[in-house]
């Protein structure tokens, strides 16, 4: 059966309720699924706990569920470019949970896996590991990290075909094929739907993980910070100044 949908906002509003905890793929602005963060935004839910890297940046990507007064808790890795994130948390509107950047991607790792837990060394010693369990291991303190297990997961893909098997591309991958694991149900919209099957050795997130999908929005795609190379100027060249 396919698991492509017509309607997003429908989709997304069946599996979502109150008071859950949502975990979505992406960095900043680069891998996000937008069309299924809109969605979530036009649902009207609230009081979610949401997983991710961080909340994109001010009027774009999560932050728009900032806006929304959506979210009632973040754990994330770092604040980033999103100023009314870090005004909330400041005020003490929105609770933050920060996690070091591989304990998180370990953490969704983990729970998509069936793991409860592990231990690592990062954090021992810092407010990281405060009220966490400290195990030594070869005379080493390490601090014990719980898996992630969201109640819904939101994902971005470059290509997919109806059987929600994935494939992302180029550094949009990052956080998406952990996320995609880490679902009790997982929704991914992609720029390319394909008919039959992508071919088994491009697929990055097998259809098994995926519960739905839908086509994303062809739409610009959002630059947090544009960084350019220099060009080097050839023996032959000269550059006006």
């Amino acid at each position: 059966m396919s698991k492509l949908r017509a309607d997003t906002v429908e989709t997304v509003s069946q599996a979502l309720r109150d008071d859950m905890v949502v975990a979505v793929g992406g960095f900043g602005l680069c891998g996000i699924p937008v069309d299924l963060i809109e969605a979530v935004r036009e649902t009207g839910v609230r009081g979610l706990t949401v997983v991710s890297n961080n909340m994109g940046v001010d009027g774009r990507g999560l932050g728009i569920l900032l806006e929304a007064n959506q979210v009632r808790k973040v754990v994330a890795s770092y604040v980033g470019e999103n100023a009314l994130f870090a005004q909330q948390y400041l005020d003490g509107v929105l609770e933050v949970e920060f996690a070091p950047q591989g304990t998180l991607a370990e953490r969704l790792r983990a729970g998509g896996a069936g793991i409860a837990a592990f231990y690592t060394r990062t954090g021992v010693g810092t407010p990281v590991a405060e009220g966490k369990h400290v195990e030594e291991f070869d005379g080493v303190p390490h601090v014990r990290e719980l898996g992630i297990v969201a109640d819904l997961a939101l994902v971005h893909a470059h290509t997919a075909d109806r059987e929600g098997n994935l494939r992302y591309r180029y550094t949009a991958r990052n956080f998406n094929p952990l996320v995609a694991t880490c679902g009790r149900v997982t929704i991914a919209d992609a720029e390319h739907v394909v008919d039959g099957f992508l071919d088994p050795d491009e697929v990055m997130t097998p259809g098994i993980f995926v519960d739905h999908l839908v086509q994303a929005a062809d739409r610009p795609k959002d630059i947090e910070q544009r960084t350019v190379r220099p060009r080097a100027v050839r023996p032959h060249e000269s550059i006006e100044v």
